[in-house]
């Protein structure tokens, strides 16, 4: 079993790798393009597509997960279908969200308190990367898919191809083309379409055999997508419901002015810099739940579970010995403006605490994807977000922004506890006789 755990995991962590430092060198170079406007205007424009493509999300959740109980029982037909139909699904979400790209942003900035810098960086940025919007969601699909079909080399291919490019290109346009802001946002557009390519690439290699069950007019029929929108709506809730925390750490950040909005930006990226080690694990969760739901084997499903969860907290412990070592010399390395390094002293120490309180939570969202228990992690979401703002206004007043961290760490720990109370119905409860 933990061959099989590091065979699915091995490969979903090294891509993972490559995600945050997309993030961190976007970071890097607006660290250097100035001054802490920058930062916020790509902490801000992040923002805005997190605020989309999360919703999105189930693109690739509950395309994992189906096609991972599909595995399970040898039904291939059925495996195509799912990935049609996320496909389809996707490509008129993406339409639609280049449709409506204007009123989207004035909407945001109705909303959003930012300096009128900020503002103006976060808008170029914008306009240019929503054309990214077909080959990005369609990634999702692509991805989702390769993991449910036990396969995470290609994934991992794929997100390598696009996040090298994304760095390398992002660079190139912004400082030897001297495109500043909208060559990071450049980059990521061309980056995301070579990630595409790469995907219908590996596809063919790895799955011609199955294009014989394609049928595009039958998937794609109303009746037959009735069962992938049902999972796919409480999938939607529990995307919405994560997005607002973490969109609203960073607006609630920029109410504190631009440096601890560029505090709070680079923490944010530290403190989730660790989860894509656990992701990598989450994967291979998601992958062998689904596995072994469809197939109803009970004994290798609970043995999985718990050999995924000792490795869970191996990565939780190393990870806050590495944060104790390096966390001010990794922070060091996303921004030289000495006002906002000295700014962030006070928030350090939240880089030991989260890896402790948040491994539990995200190992169970790849379990409860693979057993497609979508409204149990639905409901989470939405009391786990309820108890981030909650936590922060309550606590505002006395503590400042670092409420903030208060607030995130506590919706952290309300995931975990419920997941873990709801486990023995929702993962396990369908096979026991």
């Amino acid at each position: 079993m933990n061959r099989k755990i590091l065979k699915l995991a091995g490969p979903s962590i090294l891509a993972n790798i490559t995600v945050p430092l997309v993030g961190m060198a976007d970071l890097a170079i607006a660290g250097r393009l100035g001054d802490a406007a920058a930062i916020g205007g790509i902490a801000v424009g992040t923002m805005l597509f997190d605020l989309l493509y999360w919703n999105l999300g189930f693109l690739r959740v509950g395309t994992g997960g189906k096609a991972a109980q599909s595995y399970g029982r040898r039904d291939f037909n059925e495996s195509v279908n799912v990935l049609v139909q996320s496909l389809g699904t996707a490509l008129v979400a993406a339409l639609f969200l280049i449709a409506v790209q204007y009123f989207y942003i004035i909407g945001a900035f109705a909303v959003l308190n930012t300096t009128p810098e900020v503002e103006s960086m976060a808008r170029e940025y914008f306009f240019i990367r929503i054309w990214a919007a077909p080959a990005t969601l369609s990634l999702f699909s692509f991805k989702g898919w390769f993991i449910g079909m036990q396969n995470t080399i290609s994934p991992m291919v794929t997100d390598v191809v696009v996040n090298v490019a994304n760095i390398l290109l992002s660079v190139l346009f912004a400082f030897p083309l001297n495109m500043g802001i909208a060559g990071v946002a450049l980059g990521t557009v061309a980056a995301q379409y070579i990630g595409i390519a790469t995907a219908v690439i590996l596809m063919s290699k790895y799955y011609r055999k199955l294009y014989k069950y394609i049928n595009l007019r039958g998937s794609l029929k109303l009746k037959e997508m009735k069962d992938f929108f049902l999972l796919n709506g409480n999938l939607f809730l529990r995307s919405a419901s994560l997005l607002l925390v973490y969109s609203g750490f960073t607006a609630l950040s920029a109410n504190y002015g631009d440096t601890l909005l560029a505090v709070s930006t680079i923490m944010m990226k530290l403190m989730l810099l660790y989860s894509y080690l656990v992701d990598g694990f989450a994967y291979a969760g998601e992958a062998l739940t689904g596995r072994y739901v469809g197939a109803r084997d009970l004994v290798s499903l609970k043995k999985a579970v718990k050999l995924l969860f000792l490795w869970t907290f191996v990565i939780a412990a190393v990870s806050t010995i590495a944060y104790l070592a390096a966390g001010e010399p990794i922070f060091r390395m996303l921004t030289n403006n000495e006002e906002v390094i000295a700014a962030s002293t006070p928030f350090m120490p939240w880089l030991l605490l989260v890896p402790v309180i948040s491994c539990v939570a995200f190992m169970w969202d790849g379990i409860f994807i693979g057993a497609t228990a979508a409204s149990a992690i639905r409901n989470t979401m939405i009391v786990s977000a309820v108890t981030f703002f909650a936590v922060y206004y309550a606590a505002e007043s006395q503590l400042g922004i670092q409420a903030l961290y208060l607030a995130y760490s506590a919706h952290l720990i309300v995931r975990s506890a419920m997941m873990t109370i709801m486990s023995k119905k929702e993962v396990y409860g369908g096979l026991v006789s």
